[in-house]
């Protein structure tokens, strides 16, 4: 039965992946028709990523430069994708605004990038409830797995409350974004 799932979702992985990963040509760049393909000429990299915006609900990671989207990406959000993180363990994302603190290599997830969760207003609710809030909350890559490849993770929201990426998205927002980025996250 596993071998079906799996055909099944192979067939429409080559239409879905298209509308997953979103660049946007900035303005004041210059348009250019090579080989077939419309390209910008200011690249990317040359501008200050400001923020990361995360919409939950669409299920995209945006990174932001002088208020405008540079590129957007597909994510996976926390195994219960809907409303904001309560407490550790309920398998949420968490919502507000937060800073990219830190990062690290991660032989289960690839590259992270750690979110400054909780923040002062999520503590203080947490206490209030007397609950944990609950910490390291992560933009992560996929895991590597022969049972489950990457692919399989991509649609779905998997994580314990992270945000994960496939593992080339990762790999390009590690290097674009520097730690002390602000994070927004949205419903």
């Amino acid at each position: 039965m596993r071998w079906l799932l799996a055909v099944l979702c192979l067939s429409f992985v080559p239409l879905s992946q298209a509308a997953f990963t979103q660049t946007i040509v900035p303005k004041g760049s210059e348009q250019k028709f090579v080989g077939g393909k419309v390209i910008d000429t200011e690249n990317i990299a040359d501008r200050t990523i400001d923020k990361v915006l995360v919409l939950k609900s669409a299920h995209q990671l945006q990174l932001i430069s002088r208020g405008e989207a540079l590129k957007t990406y597909r994510i996976s959000l926390g195994k219960a994708p809907k409303g904001p993180k309560l407490q550790e363990g309920d398998q949420r994302t968490p919502e507000g605004f937060y800073w990219l603190d830190w990062r690290k290599t991660s032989d289960a997830y690839n590259l992270s990038l750690h979110i400054s969760y909780p923040n002062i207003s999520d503590a203080a609710r947490a206490r209030r409830e007397g609950v944990k809030p609950g910490s390291m909350i992560m933009i992560h890559g996929t895991p590597i797995n022969e049972d489950y490849p990457e692919w399989y993770f991509h649609t779905l929201d998997w994580t314990n409350g992270c945000i994960a990426m496939r593992n080339s998205d990762i790999r390009e927002v590690w290097d674009l974004v520097k730690d002390g980025t602000m994070i927004e996250i949205r419903p």
